[in-house]
């Protein structure tokens, strides 16, 4: 009687177990999106408070670079990926952490697109307006000084021609948003990729791109280094249709997710997107 109540318990115990484990790692499909619990992402405010991994510290971040500004843009509370149109994103899997930077109402803020909106408000910040300019895939240069002079651009064919007419009245925060729909429209990844040039990923830096054109594009937003001087990185994306930027998990390695290591293999396995090392790319 007394070994038979013991096995009741424990039964229950090793239930009760197995109830905690299905609930921390619980992962269902709900109304046609597929989701898990959130990251507890309360405690970090910012990019720059999410933690390193054992033994790696943050590389320095030069006053007013772009390196620290990034760090310092706020994360929503909410890690729910959103779409242009305020829908949520189906798969909910990939990201670890959601960056508090509109997106836009259409959709045109997709993967490389993301990465100029980032690189733009950046130099906006700083008052930099000559610093914003992009490559169209045509090969026109659109630049954001030319367009509060009145500047504005006519697809005829597929050539892109610019043409200048009276100033917008609007205010430069306004204009930018304008601006940037049209650097969105008439840039991609096959733009991106002729902009930038190759680098060695063991140099990686805050800022560097990984682009493959008529791909995926997305951006590194910080890096950690060991005493040793290995590097390890974090990306951020937004992709098709037009959505939330966000910190993407590595799902190669649950340990040090969402930082990546360089590692000694050609790929790097991104929850939604495969690059090669000669994919990594500088402005």
């Amino acid at each position: 009687m007394q070994t038979l109540f013991v096995t009741k318990i424990v039964s229950l115990f090793i239930l009760l177990l197995l109830i905690v484990a299905f609930c921390k790692n619980r992962q269902t499909l709900h109304n046609g999106h597929l989701t898990a619990d959130p990251p507890n992402i309360a405690s970090y405010g910012t990019i720059g408070q999410i933690p390193v991994p054992a033994g790696y510290e943050r590389v320095i971040a030069e006053t007013n670079s772009f390196s620290e500004w990034l760090r310092q843009i706020r994360l929503k509370r909410d890690s729910k990926v959103y779409l242009y149109n305020g829908t949520l994103k189906a798969n909910q899997l990939s990201q670890f952490a959601v960056l508090d930077i509109s997106v836009g109402n259409s959709d045109l803020q997709q993967c490389a697109d993301a990465i100029m909106r980032l690189r733009a408000e950046y130099f906006f910040n700083q008052n930099n307006i000559n610093a914003i300019h992009f490559k169209a895939t045509a090969g026109n240069e659109l630049s954001f000084a030319k367009w509060l002079k009145g500047e504005r651009y006519k697809l005829k064919g597929n050539k892109l021609f610019a043409y200048i007419t009276k100033p917008s009245p609007d205010d430069k925060r306004v204009q930018l948003d304008k601006f940037l729909e049209i650097v969105f429209t008439y840039c991609g990844t096959l733009s991106l990729e002729k902009e930038t040039r190759s680098i060695n990923l063991n140099d990686i830096q805050i800022g560097d791109v990984f682009v493959k054109g008529r791909g995926h594009a997305m951006m590194v937003v910080d890096v950690a280094v060991n005493h040793e001087g290995k590097k390890m990185y974090m990306l951020a994306q937004s992709a098709m249709p037009a959505q939330d930027i966000h910190i993407v998990k590595n799902p190669m390695d649950e340990k040090v997710s969402p930082w990546y290591e360089i590692g000694t293999g050609s790929k790097i396995i991104t929850p939604e997107w495969i690059f090669f090392k000669n994919q990594v790319k500088r402005w």
